[in-house]
């Protein structure tokens, strides 16, 4: 991705490529962006607002994001592993030194295992 996502709040301004985000991780009126370096940011608007920032200025690329119930929106490049019993989800690649361990519905992780093993299966009849 060469495009950067562009947002702010009342003290900063944040350009950052989206390939380092994460997740945003919200709070009502609040949403945290976590980078790779653990680093997080603080904005004053609900997901809802955070998630039409990310399609508004990355166009096509924003699909990299995935929306996990209220609360959580991941970066889908970042799935590592999803227990949906445990309500737990993991995200991490090979750079990372850490693994970001998060919980989401129940509800909300059946629906992004089963997103993911269609994207197999759909990869299959094409070999």
């Amino acid at each position: 991705m060469s495009k950067y996502l562009v947002l702010t709040n009342s003290n900063e301004v944040v350009r950052v490529s989206p390939d380092r985000i994460v997740y945003i991780l919200s709070d009502g009126n609040y949403s945290t962006m976590t980078l790779v370096d653990k680093n997080e940011h603080l904005f004053s608007f609900n997901l809802a607002s955070f998630e039409k920032l990310i399609e508004q200025q990355l166009g096509t690329d924003a699909q990299t994001f995935i929306r996990l119930g209220k609360s959580l929106i991941i970066n889908g490049r970042y799935i590592y592993y999803v227990n949906v019993s445990k309500q737990q989800i993991i995200l991490s690649d090979s750079s990372f030194t850490e693994k970001f361990t998060l919980s989401a519905s129940k509800e909300a992780l059946k629906a992004l295992k089963s997103v993911l093993e269609e994207s197999i299966k759909s990869r299959r009849i094409g070999i």
